[in-house]
């Protein structure tokens, strides 16, 4: 399509750009991309006009609205036929728990399967998102510098679009942290910096502070800082939550998911709620899930701190309040242990097919949890839970034996 202004357009054209206009909804006066680009063919091909028009015929910000969209949608291609691995972050499954409730009676637990992202966490929806708003902004240059403190999900999403991009990447990472994170971050060409994992966030040791540190100290390098970043939360509002939406047609009771920087229940808290009102419906309860030793269910359910001690499962818990977490979204937060994190883990991968990280035992858990509550009233709950990551990076410690032992988990007792 050559470009043009929307007054040169078809007739047709122009009516599919009004409605996809129309269907945009405003958060505090300010026009946001639409949540219903996902079902029409008629808004894909007013997505492929706007970021190929002239600034004579569409606003400036009506093409960065366009642009955000692309975290939604992969336009013209056939389903599952991408352009480049950015386009398909996201799309992934959701999958009914068959095995692992089978003691149910009535309730229902379905798990979003982040795994199938192509860098193999929910972290590449926010890695891609942040990175957009970076180059809209002029934060991030051709050629610049991306640093960042990372746990390693958000890293490797990062990562990837960097090197589709055209981006050099610098990462921090707590010294807790899976080995084969860290190798895989060097093979996709970042630098990665290990930092005690025992000290302070204010702490210059820290991830965090070392990570700002760099930041300012590398020419040209740009820092997400994915625990404030807006772009975090916003993501899922764009791509997670309405992907859900549609595949429960609605249908949800219970929406469950763990806790870190809070971008992925905040931003699908938020948009499964709203949608639950504008079709009235009643709202999804929002369960966050906290592990043993971070502060935020304290927090959550007392406005004080606590005092945070070490945890082996990697992915989710903080020692500090994270700015990207919406406290309001949220109605329950739920506390899980290394132990039941790793058992169930190791329960998922052997009773339904299922390989992921140690945090998905978690949230897991804390579903099965909520199902079982529900049918002991004689309720049927439909309760989706997300499955943040892979167990792939998890091998050496969670999906070993020896690990487990030498750790103090009595990997030998475990049944289910």
């Amino acid at each position: 399509m050559g470009r043009q202004s929307a007054s040169t357009l078809p007739t047709h054209e122009q009516n599919g750009l009004r409605i996809l206009v129309d269907v945009g909804f405003k958060h505090n006066g300010v026009l946001e991309p639409p949540s219903c680009v996902y079902a029409s063919h008629l808004c894909t091909v007013m997505l492929r006009f706007v970021l190929n028009s002239t600034s004579d015929g569409l606003s400036l910000k009506l093409k960065s609205l366009m642009n955000q969209s692309l975290l939604a949608i992969n336009m013209s291609l056939p389903h599952g036929v991408y352009e480049d691995v950015v386009s398909a972050i996201g799309h992934t499954p959701l999958i009914r728990l068959n095995k692992v409730t089978a003691d149910l009676s009535g309730s229902e637990v379905w798990a979003k399967l982040e795994r199938c992202s192509p860098g193999g966490s929910i972290k590449d929806r926010i890695g891609l998102a942040m990175i957009l708003e970076a180059e809209e902004k002029g934060w991030l240059k051709p050629g610049g510098t991306i640093v960042e403190g990372t746990s390693g999900n958000t890293g490797i999403g990062l990562a990837m679009v960097a090197a589709q991009r055209g981006y050099k990447c610098v990462f921090t990472m707590p010294d807790k942290m899976a080995k084969e994170k860290i190798d895989l971050l060097r093979a996709m060409g970042a630098r990665v910096e290990i930092c005690p994992t025992a000290v302070e966030k204010e702490d210059p040791r820290s991830y965090y502070m070392v990570a700002e540190r760099l930041s300012k100290e590398i020419e040209g390098a740009w820092y997400p800082d994915q625990y404030s970043n807006q772009s975090n939360p916003k993501a899922h509002i764009l791509s997670t939550g309405p992907e859900l939406w549609q595949q429960t047609q609605g249908d949800i009771t219970h929406f469950v998911a763990t806790m870190g920087t809070g971008g992925t229940i905040t931003g699908c808290g938020k948009y499964l709620k709203s949608q639950a009102e504008e079709h009235g419906k009643d709202a999804p309860r929002v369960v966050g899930v906290d592990a043993e030793g971070s502060i935020l269910k304290q927090w959550f359910e007392e406005g004080t701190m606590g005092v945070p001690h070490g945890y082996k499962v990697e992915g989710f818990g903080e020692d500090f309040i994270p700015p990207a977490t919406d406290f309001s979204v949220i109605d329950e937060i739920r506390m899980v242990d290394d132990e039941i994190c790793f058992r169930m883990a190791r329960r998922l991968a052997k009773q339904e097919g299922l390989f992921c990280g140690g945090s998905c035992g978690g949230a897991l858990q804390i579903a099965l949890d909520i199902a079982a509550e529900h049918d002991k009233v004689g309720e049927k709950a439909k309760i989706v839970v997300v499955l943040p990551d892979a167990g792939n990076p998890y091998l050496g410690k969670v999906y070993n034996d020896d690990w487990l032992r030498d750790n103090g988990f009595d990997v030998d007792g475990w049944e289910w």
